[in-house]
């Protein structure tokens, strides 16, 4: 038995290094799936909220609205939206907050700061080795790629800007508002430590609108 039990602690430990832990990557695929399933399509609204949303007549206004009431009501462990990295392979829904047990579930929005739609920096989290890795190969990007934040209300396009490597007490560095908005991805450095964190921001370059804050949509 301790022979067995050593050789699958040297595998886990392997896998580990190669790709990401196992345990871990499995537990989170099943919580992506159950978000998968709760993510929805529109933001919901009372009787009131949708009166004054129809009087917004431009996307832009519509937009701002639904992510205030989002932002207003999303509550830790809340599927938000999607975050999709073509040049890593990313592909997650994101959940509200950065506690450890958010995130377990995937990429965890920074509580305290803006989401797209909103003035400011939106910052999303995210694990390198454990628990589907999502921000694994991070430090990979570069000048020109794109990445895109999808949420009920529109789709979010960013292109990198710049990467760092920063203290994990750099709080205000990472949340800081520009002005523009801007996109800001966090997750710890070097692989296999918390002792840093490394740091990639992004521009906003391009806002699609999406159900009901579209001008055309049926409310």
């Amino acid at each position: 038995m301790l022979i067995v039990s050593g050789a699958m602690l040297l595998l886990d430990a392997g896998l580990t290094l190669v790709w990401q832990e196992p345990i871990s990557a499995l537990y989170a695929k099943w919580q992506q799936r159950s978000l998968q399933g709760e993510l929805r399509d529109d933001v919901a609204l009372s009787e009131l909220q949708l009166r004054a949303l129809q009087r917004l007549r431009t996307e832009h206004r519509r937009i701002a609205f639904l992510a205030r009431v989002l932002r207003r009501e999303a509550e830790d462990g809340d599927p938000l939206g999607r975050i999709e990295i073509p040049r890593t392979g990313t592909d997650f829904v994101v959940v509200e907050g950065t506690d450890p047990g958010d995130l377990r579930k995937g990429p965890g929005h920074y509580a305290d700061t803006s989401v797209p739609g909103l003035p400011g920096t939106v910052a999303i989290a995210g694990h390198r080795t454990t628990y589907l890795a999502p921000f694994r190969r991070l430090d990979e990007l570069r000048a020109g790629d794109r990445m895109t934040v999808e949420l009920p209300y529109g789709r979010f396009t960013y292109r990198f800007e710049s990467k760092h490597i920063v203290s994990p007490r750099a709080y205000d560095f990472v949340t800081r508002r520009r002005g523009y908005a801007r996109l800001a991805l966090t997750a710890c450095h070097p692989l296999y430590s918390a002792r840093q964190r490394i740091v990639v921001f992004a521009r906003l370059v391009d806002v699609q609108a999406l159900g009901r804050a579209r001008v055309a949509a049926t409310l």
